[in-house]
């Protein structure tokens, strides 16, 4: 099974997919970044619906993922990741931001999701170098989506050109690599 796997570059609150991916911060109550541009775009239905989520079970650690509604959004659903922020490396930060990707991925798949969208997670105030980012996300993404049936495709929605082309080409080299 090959993974269905796109970049592209433009505003992730205008998806139209199943869910999208908010880079949330453990209070889930709204941020600034693609967090706080979710919650904008989304409307108050959103934050209600986080206000319920964390009164159901605290704060939502680095690593994990939560799901709630989607409010004004095109999307069903929006899943909130938690991604680390970065201490250098030397604080477990790949392994929790993989963890956050696939906790996503199986809450997309858990809810029956066929199409999701991801940001960049941990790459804006929480400093992840944009790279080693990168690298897991679409690394972890390729893997899940080549064993699993869900979700169908995932879209990484990039912010700027930089990122964009990283993106790009990180999965060319992915699945350059399989094919050789």
């Amino acid at each position: 099974m090959k993974p269905q796997i796109e970049i592209i570059q433009g505003d992730i609150t205008t998806m139209h997919v199943d869910v999208i991916v908010n880079a949330a911060n453990p209070s889930l109550m709204g941020g600034g970044g693609v967090d706080g541009a979710i919650h904008r775009a989304a409307g108050p239905q959103l934050l209600e619906a986080c206000k319920t989520v964390r009164q159901q079970q605290g704060e939502c650690p680095p690593g994990h993922a939560v799901i709630t509604l989607a409010g004004n959004l095109p999307a069903r659903a929006v899943i909130h990741a938690v991604g680390p922020v970065w201490h250098g490396g030397d604080r477990h930060e790949a392994s929790i931001l993989e963890e956050a990707y696939r906790n996503c991925l199986r809450l997309a798949a858990d809810n029956g999701y066929k199409t999701m969208a991801f940001p960049a997670i941990s790459t804006g105030v929480y400093g992840y170098p944009k790279a080693a980012a990168a690298t897991i996300a679409v690394e972890t993404v390729y893997r899940y989506l080549s064993l699993k049936p869900l979700p169908e495709k995932v879209i990484f929605v990039c912010f700027d050109d930089d990122t964009t082309h990283l993106y790009q080409r990180l999965l060319t080299q992915r699945r350059q690599e399989l094919e050789s």
